[in-house]
């Protein structure tokens, strides 16, 4: 039984050396294996992250290009109520002026703006009572031949006047020659107040 048992260590020793030789290889490989997908792991990794900071950044640009924008529009609209409240200050303070100066204006507006010297002179309500008498009487003298009356009605505007003869009316209303000048004058404006 001694040779049988050195038979049998002999094939268990070489059994095992090669078993542990194909285990040893199976480890290499395995370990070469994991070594290439954890490359492969790291590599998608990376471009993963590059393209997830690529999208953020993309985002975060868009954002930053919307939030411009929406801070220009609202710049610009903040200029356009400037220039808005400024003629509008411009309509008040023309009506504001004190009773001479503005009794003048109306009488230059209607001297101006008559076309045969015959028409009325129609004003609102406060100004036909405080004025308007004293700025037809001047129109009058400044059309030399003029017959401009003071109209018996009151119209519904801020200041100015409207001329009136038959069906044909002039509009020379505060409201409406600061509106003519507002198309010519908003650009100039703007650049007084904000340059």
């Amino acid at each position: 039984m001694k040779g049988t048992e050195k038979i049998i260590a002999h094939i268990q020793a070489d059994a095992k050396a090669q078993a542990d030789a194909i285990l040893a290889q199976a480890e290499q490989q395995c370990a070469s294996i994991r070594e290439d997908y954890e490359k492969k792991a790291s590599a998608a990794y990376g471009d993963k992250i590059r393209a997830g900071v690529k999208e953020c950044q993309d985002k975060v640009d868009s954002i930053e290009r919307i939030a411009q924008m929406e801070a220009k529009k609202a710049v610009l609209a903040l200029k356009q109520e400037m220039v808005s409240a400024s003629f509008d200050k411009a309509r008040d303070m023309i009506v504001g002026l004190p009773k001479e100066q503005y009794a003048a204006f109306l009488a230059k507006l209607a001297a101006q703006a008559a076309v045969t010297g015959d028409e009325e002179v129609l004003l609102n309500g406060r100004d036909r009572d405080t004025v308007g008498p004293a700025a037809v009487k001047a129109a009058n003298e400044m059309l030399g031949a003029g017959r401009l009356t003071l109209a018996a009605d009151a119209g519904n505007f801020a200041g100015g006047l409207i001329l009136r003869r038959g069906n044909i009316e002039v509009n020379c209303t505060v409201e409406l020659l600061v509106e003519l000048c507002r198309a010519d004058m908003s650009a100039q404006l703007a650049g007084v107040l904000f340059d």
